[in-house]
């Protein structure tokens, strides 16, 4: 009775446990990921969309030097007429001056002919729409970054589950052969119930390694921007990374010319530079032609009737030459070169900075690749030494406790070793974000 209770409560258990296989799921590849995150991802969508804002601001300023033309219309309706008094053959007489109603519409053009601070901030906003194109970059970097380090969590949180099952299957056997023995009378009532508590300690952690696959799964399908409905599941085994794993020789390219954050830097500098070149146009004389073509009329009673347009239309130039502003367009040079050399300095920091920082990441990898070997050579020992001891168990040369033991150490081996994997991995893709690649 006890060994059939035992039973079904481990197949309820492991059937809630592997409800989520029932739901609609994908297995898919690490790239695949990356891809429908590239396509779905809204931070990327709306990096997209900046670049796109910025082309539509280059043609908005593009468009300053197009001629402008514009409409106008004024009606304007005299309550009292102007009076003059003038002296006429000695006498004074009062003179009233203007019309009643006074209409007039015409068109208004004008054309820059010279203007350098339009054509020179036509020319950051190409470098603008570099940054832009830049900054759109850095957020898919930095996405498949992330898509990466959630599906080596996923694999990790799905090997940790397998470990723990496999340990759980152990124990429930263990309390079942212990069970037997019980009915049969070759063992104790405390060994029942001490191998009985040992599987009820083990179900937790089956639980929160479930937990842990679906806490991953979420992450992963919202950085791909997909429905929660939909499981994911790995297209290989965490185990089955480390035959592909060591593609970082010592010969690898180190240069930090793609980092991010160093390319965002450089096209910062292009525009102080072009900053500071607008601000030296600040001097230069304009010139704008302007055409006026407009009617007049003038009349007195009804303003709708009696109306007679006469044209007048007029061409000109005009030229503005800068003289004296206060000393405001020198010392806006001078703060424009100061913020030129700030840049420089920053620069060689980053690049300081960025090499250290390559260099840490790829000792860490290296230390990662040999605690990888020590922890598979640490895991074959386990588990050479626990089926040493179950074979010791099974004939009564070993007590329970033992067994316990060996089951720990080689459960503890194991996820030693996925997770030295696994950190690997993770290494490696801070590496790409760090020098710009991981975006075939």
């Amino acid at each position: 009775m006890r060994l059939r209770l035992t039973t079904l409560v481990a197949l309820t258990f492991l059937g809630a446990a592997n409800h989520h296989i029932s739901a609609d799921t994908l297995t898919l590849s690490r790239r695949q990921c990356i891809e429908v995150a590239l396509r779905d991802n809204p931070s990327v969508r709306v990096a997209n969309m900046e670049v796109k804002k910025f082309d539509y601001s280059k043609k908005e300023t593009l468009a300053s030097l197009f001629p402008t033309i514009d409409f106008s219309a004024a009606y304007q309706r005299s309550i009292e007429l102007q009076t003059i008094r003038m002296n006429m053959g000695g006498e004074s007489q009062n003179l009233k001056m203007g019309s009643d109603n006074t209409w007039n519409m015409g068109f208004n053009a004008s054309l820059p002919i010279i203007a350098p601070t339009l054509w020179k901030a036509i020319s950051i906003s190409d470098t603008q729409i570099l940054a832009s194109l830049e900054s759109a970059r850095a957020s898919r970097l930095d996405l498949v970054n992330n898509v990466n380090k959630a599906y080596y969590a996923l694999m990790l949180a799905i090997a940790s589950r397998d470990v723990v099952k496999e340990n759980y299957d152990i124990a429930l056997l263990n309390a079942s052969v212990y069970e037997k023995q019980f009915i049969a009378g070759t063992a104790s009532e405390y060994d029942v119930l001490r191998s009985s508590v040992q599987v009820k300690n083990i179900e937790p952690e089956l639980l929160q390694a479930d937990i842990a696959i679906s806490q991953c799964q979420l992450q992963l399908k919202v950085l791909m921007g997909i429905s929660k409905d939909i499981d994911i599941l790995p297209d290989v085994k965490l185990s089955e990374m480390q035959r592909d794993m060591y593609y970082y020789p010592a010969s690898a390219d180190r240069s930090v010319s793609d980092n991010s954050s160093l390319r965002t830097l450089d096209i910062q500098k292009k525009v102080l530079a072009k900053n500071v070149d607008l601000k030296k146009f600040a001097w230069i004389p304009t010139l704008g032609a302007s055409f006026n073509l407009s009617w007049l009329s003038l009349s007195n009673g009804s303003p709708f009737k009696n109306q007679q347009f006469n044209p007048y239309s007029t061409v000109g130039l005009q030229l503005s030459i800068p003289i004296f502003s206060g000393g405001s367009k020198y010392y806006g040079l001078k703060q424009a070169q100061v913020e030129l050399k700030e840049i420089d300095i920053q620069r060689e920091n980053l690049v300081n900075t960025l090499n250290m920082q390559v260099e840490l990441a790829i000792d860490n990898i290296n230390k990662e690749a040999k605690q990888i070997e020590t922890s598979a050579e640490g895991m074959r020992q386990a588990k050479k030494a626990h089926e040493i001891m179950q074979k010791s168990f099974d004939i009564g040369a070993a007590s329970y406790l033992d067994l316990r033991d060996s089951e720990l150490a080689n459960t503890t081996a194991q996820l030693s070793y996925l997770q030295a994997i696994y950190n690997y991995l993770v290494s490696t893709s801070e590496l790409d974000l760090l020098l710009g690649k991981g975006i075939d």
